[in-house]
């Protein structure tokens, strides 16, 4: 899409631009530049300053006016990182000088992104800020591996659960025999280097070893890695993948036999019906 298409969608919709003194929190969504939504892709287009994270992809910052500054502020697990005080005091003092702040962070800001204690800073300095949410890997990732989120034959709800607490260990504060008990599909953030324990937990709380299992690594990108294996195998097979990636736990993951769309292209046969759960008549 050429600069005056991009313009006129964003003048055809009365996009609202980033203002003087304010910052905005931005998704750019879990990898592929395609993702950012239009609203997050025309507020950098406005912003005087980008302080953006380590998996975003430089299309997405391609996209900023060129004499806009952008700001490193990527954190890697153990790799050296800005520490999160810094990052928010840099956010006010950019919004303080008057210049349009981006914030610019990979997936949603809101979840498991630290978002929400970066804007309850800037409302404790008291500068006016704006959220623009973003598709998040457990959700965006997921539909790129072909697995669907829910299906009426596997599940009513989903989980979302991190698997790295803010010490950088197994969180300790959720009841882990509760989620394997009551949760039908569980979609793990950041849980890689944990996953021998969490695995141990959810089957120690009832969870089938066999259940299937899918690790889904630089999630919608073309460096996309999947493997599906089973509960018990999972911390065997994460040693293969590397990060960032999110795992999901369920029988949805069955799904991925039909519904791998990037599989297909590439020459995949897909199996009609893998839950065997269908009728005739519905399969018509």
């Amino acid at each position: 899409m050429g600069e005056g298409a991009a313009k006129s969608i964003a003048a055809d919709l009365a996009l609202p631009s980033v203002e003087p003194g304010w910052v905005w929190l931005i998704g750019a969504g879990p990898g592929d530049p395609g993702l950012i939504t239009l609203l997050g892709a025309h507020a950098l287009k406005s912003a005087d300053v980008v302080v953006y994270d380590a998996l975003v992809d430089p299309r997405i910052l391609a996209l900023a006016q060129p004499d806009a500054e952008r700001v490193y502020a990527g954190k890697r697990g153990g790799k050296p990182s800005p520490i999160q005080r810094d990052i928010s005091v840099k956010l006010i003092e950019f919004a303080g000088a008057g210049r349009r702040v981006v914030r610019l962070k990979g997936g949603d800001p809101f979840v498991f992104a630290r978002g929400g204690e970066e804007a309850l800073t800037l409302v404790e300095a008291g500068v006016p800020f704006r959220v623009v949410p973003g598709v998040t890997s457990g959700i965006g990732g997921l539909a790129y591996a072909g697995i669907p989120l829910t299906h009426r034959d596997t599940n009513a709800s989903v989980t979302f659960v991190t698997g790295h607490a803010a010490g950088g260990d197994v969180p300790d504060g959720l009841d882990w025999t509760a989620l394997a008990r009551g949760a039908p599909v569980l979609v793990l953030y950041m849980a890689l280097r944990h996953l021998g324990e969490i695995a141990r937990r959810l089957i120690e709380g009832g969870r089938p070893p066999s259940e299937p299992v899918a690790l889904v690594s630089q999630a919608t990108t073309d460096r996309q890695v999947i493997v599906e294996t089973t509960l018990a195998e999972a911390p065997a097979a994460a040693a293969s993948v590397d990060p960032p990636a999110i795992v999901v736990v369920g029988e949805v993951v069955r799904l991925r036999q039909a519904l791998d769309w990037q599989g297909a292209a590439a020459g995949r046969s897909l199996v009609p019906d893998p839950l065997g759960s269908r009728s005739r008549d519905e399969a018509v």
